[in-house]
């Protein structure tokens, strides 16, 4: 079972920056899809970002080129660094993790708890 908890979030302005964190219970993980999903109040849950257990990644258009995710296997973590951030990035960011294969889906096993992400004009 493998446990994951994210930190980071908080509270910006439009145009600024964050860098959430999620912290794995297993190094099994390096081998997995790790994702980053959000979900804002009274919408569905979005994927935002995923990297692959050989790093390839790919984002969700809304976040190309301002959000970045990245990993460090030896330290179990995976990354989220969100830059020019706009009010509609305002969400709950939850980090998620599943066995290797197409890691762009909606359904994978492990999730974290969550960490909110408000973002003021």
């Amino acid at each position: 079972q493998v446990q994951l908890a994210e930190s980071g979030g908080g509270s910006v302005q439009a145009g600024g920056s964050l860098r959430l964190s999620c912290v794995a219970s297993e190094y099994s993980v390096s081998t997995y899809c790790l994702a980053w999903f959000r979900q804002a109040p009274g919408k569905e849950r979005q994927q935002v970002a995923y990297i692959s257990s050989g790093g390839s990644s790919a984002y969700a258009d809304d976040v190309e080129g301002r959000f970045t995710i990245s990993k460090v296997n030896a330290e179990k973590t995976l990354y989220l660094q969100m830059n020019s951030l706009k009010v509609e990035d305002t969400a709950m960011y939850y980090c998620a993790a599943d066995l290797p294969g197409n890691c762009w889906r909606p359904g994978y096993k492990y999730w974290g708890q969550g960490t909110q992400v408000t973002v003021s004009s």
